[in-house]
């Protein structure tokens, strides 16, 4: 007996409600290449229903005392805490990625999004300011209104929370749009909003594409703020679409991150580490390090031992405690990613490891999207593959002489997302953490994670910063207020 599929409609004002149109499409399960999901095939008329949900929430939300809104924000997040493991299965099966990965980091970071801003708005404090002889001024801080929150495939729990979290806590409602390739935990959290006593209408969940939902949730006139994480292509649409308007916008795009070896790093951590860079979720995390530059006298070295450890990788079955990498997202996206190892070799590159199927695979994952960890040598920085974001297991090795040439290297970038830098030369941590065009740099370490930082990207990486006062800021209207004496 065939599986019934499961189908997922839109969450408008507390309820589960079809689309308009009544039209539906099919999500993949990566692992396995096949359908296991429903998706709403939304238009214009669903974002129009969402939006009055959602402009008439505002009214009281936007008034609701700050510690009744921190309470609830703390509730969601126990509540994605209880269904840790349930999560965690639905966000593997959805994207691809292993279990472990999503139980270890991405369903905690979704529910550390919440505490953190629940904390956040109850001890934040204002500018005031004492004009003698003429007045007082203070700020006051507004909720902007109706926010159009839109997530990329990558991370999908874990994206979509960082950007609720700080939006309801604010005092806005939103209007969520996951990617059509991972709307089952977006789904799923709508129980979890509910039974934590979230308003009807501050948190609404329109599922479908891009051109269908995404484009009338962009230009709606009465939207006045987008947050859009994903490709710098659809990126620069939106902007496009939506400065006529004048919105208030932040855009996380893409990235083509440089990794920095210098020959004084702690070896054996630099290794280690650079795996995990590498190849962490199948690649598909913007902040991988997939331009890798070396410093010629540990170069051979380091690609030997990064290509050992690379083929040590498990890759196969996203359910196994051991898996080191599930499968790439969509089909079409596999098919681009191995289009970029064949352009490697054409460019003169040496596939060094990888670049293929794993061998050997189970008979139920035979189709699925998997690909090996690849490494290539013998491109030059001005190769389509060393500039092109690729977004898959695939990263690229250069060796270089001097500071000052590797630096040039990682700006020579239309992007400027992050950098990771590895020596033990204090003077030289500093020296090249402020030399490098990037949003954000870790030294001796990756994705380190502090909210109360800015986050956000230089050049076509993205504009504006989220995360901590940043992301208040970006989701309030400051009112200067002058009352004189």
């Amino acid at each position: 007996m065939l599986k019934q599929m499961l189908t997922i409609n839109n969450f408008i004002n507390n309820e589960h409600v079809p689309p308009v149109s009544g039209q539906y499409f099919d999500t993949y399960e990566p692992a396995k290449g096949t359908p296991h999901a429903h998706i709403p095939d939304s238009t214009p008329a669903d974002v129009d229903l969402a939006f009055a949900a959602a402009s008439t929430a505002f009214q009281t939300w936007s008034k609701t005392p700050r510690a009744q809104r921190a309470a609830i924000l703390y509730r969601i997040a126990d509540l994605i805490d209880a269904r840790l493991d349930e999560f965690a299965r639905a966000e593997s099966k959805d994207q691809g990625k292993p279990v472990e990965l999503a139980r270890t980091v991405d369903i905690p970071r979704a529910a550390s999004n919440f505490r953190f801003f629940a904390g956040r708005i109850l001890h934040g404090v204002e500018e005031s300011g004492d004009l003698a002889g003429v007045g007082f001024s203070y700020v006051q801080r507004m909720p902007v209104g109706v926010a159009a929150l839109i997530s990329p495939w990558n991370l999908p729990l874990y994206l979509l929370t960082w950007k609720i979290a700080p939006c309801i806590a604010c005092g806005n409602t939103a209007i969520c749009k996951p990617s059509e390739f991972t709307s089952l935990t977006a789904y799923m959290l709508c129980s979890v909003l509910k039974e934590a006593g979230l308003p009807a209408g501050v948190v609404n969940m329109v599922f479908g594409t891009g051109l269908g939902a995404g484009q009338a949730l962009v230009e709606h006139p009465k939207i006045p703020l987008i947050s859009f994480t994903g490709g710098t292509v659809t990126g620069a649409k939106i902007l496009t679409a939506s400065a006529p308007l004048f919105k208030k916008t932040s855009m996380e795009l893409g990235g083509k991150n440089a990794n920095i070896v210098f020959a004084d790093c702690d070896f054996e951590q630099a290794l280690r580490t650079t795996v995990r860079s590498s190849f962490a979720n199948q690649g598909e995390i913007c902040l991988c390090g997939s331009r890798i530059f070396v410093e010629r006298p540990i170069y051979e070295r380091f690609v030997r031992g990064l290509v050992d450890e690379a083929r040590k990788l498990k890759v196969g079955d996203p359910a196994l405690k051991d898996t080191n990498l599930g499968a790439l997202v969509s089909k079409e996206h596999w098919q681009k990613v191995v289009g970029y190892v064949d352009l490697a070799k054409k460019e003169g590159g040496t596939i060094e490891c990888g670049g293929k199927r794993p061998e050997a695979l189970q008979p139920e994952f035979e189709n699925g999207y998997f690909l090996e960890p690849t490494i290539i040598t013998g491109l030059t920085p001005q190769c389509r593959v060393m500039r092109e974001e690729i977004f898959g297991p695939v990263v690229t090795i250069y060796p270089f002489d001097t500071e000052e040439e590797v630096v040039g290297y990682a700006n020579d970038s239309n992007y400027g997302l992050s950098c990771s830098i590895w020596t033990e030369n204090g003077r030289r941590q500093r020296r090249v953490a402020g030399a490098i065009q990037a949003g954000t740099v870790w030294v001796n370490t990756w994705m380190a994670r502090d909210l109360r930082m800015p986050f956000g990207g230089m050049k076509q990486s993205g504009l504006g910063r989220e995360g901590g006062n940043h992301s208040l800021d970006f989701y309030t209207e400051l009112k200067t207020i002058c009352l004189a004496d």
